[in-house]
């Protein structure tokens, strides 16, 4: 299957270097190129696009927000068949790639990515996974804590509420940056379960990917920034 992937930055000449490096891919085709987000959002309107490649720092429209109005409606619940979003940053732990996280982007790379790990990214990312480990989303939060709002509610009320006291166990594992083999020796599982117990958690919850559930479970209060298992 052929991933059709959109560029967004205002850099032409970066723009440029990664459709070089994505058309030697026999699975990969450029669908379409954006040197903003007003511009991205337009294009989107009557081209079909898998993975878009995102700039954080744009005129006219940033990053952030054209990630949040391509990937949630508008009371903020994911859309199911919006395309994945991969932002591109040039410093790790970005505030601008945390805000882009919580506005429904499966993850984020450094503009300086080397080619075999950007072309794996996307391969990732349209088969469903989140490129940022959640422990990197957890060492965001830290770094961030002092900006982001404090959570309003009493820890874990409602959000948890459509889950089975298995899968809150799973959720919160995942929340803390267990990878499922991690979570399958912490409870005494097989991997392949812990993997569906994951799925059923997105489902119910409306999260695109783990990352998600790493925001939903610190805005909730169910984590706290520093804090460790």
């Amino acid at each position: 299957m052929t991933i059709r992937v959109m560029l967004v930055d205002d850099q032409e000449l970066l723009r440029t270097g990664f459709r070089m490096i994505l058309q030697s891919q026999g699975d990969i085709e450029i669908a379409a190129e954006a040197g903003d987000g007003a511009q991205a959002l337009e294009k989107l309107r009557h081209t079909e696009v898998d993975v878009i490649l995102m700039d954080v720092r744009m005129p006219r429209l940033d990053g952030v927000q054209t990630t949040r109005r391509i990937c949630l409606a508008e009371d903020g619940s994911p859309l199911p068949n919006a395309p994945h979003v991969l932002i591109l940053t040039t410093f790790d732990l970005d505030e601008y790639a945390f805000a882009a996280l919580k506005a429904g982007a499966s993850g984020f790379l450094l503009k300086d990515v080397p080619p075999t790990e950007l072309v794996a990214a996307i391969r990732a990312v349209h088969g469903g996974d989140a490129v940022v480990a959640p422990t990197t989303t957890r060492r965001m939060i830290d770094r961030f804590a002092e900006v982001l709002p404090t959570p309003q509610s009493a820890p874990g009320s409602n959000v948890l509420g459509p889950l089975t006291e298995r899968e809150r166990e799973v959720f919160l594992l995942v929340a803390q940056g267990l990878s499922n083999g991690e979570i399958a020796a912490r409870l005494v599982l097989s991997e392949a379960t812990v993997k569906t117990h994951v799925g059923r958690i997105l489902a119910k919850l409306g999260l695109r990917d783990r990352v998600q559930a790493v925001v939903l479970a610190y805005e909730a209060g169910l984590i706290r920034a520093g804090a460790t298992d």
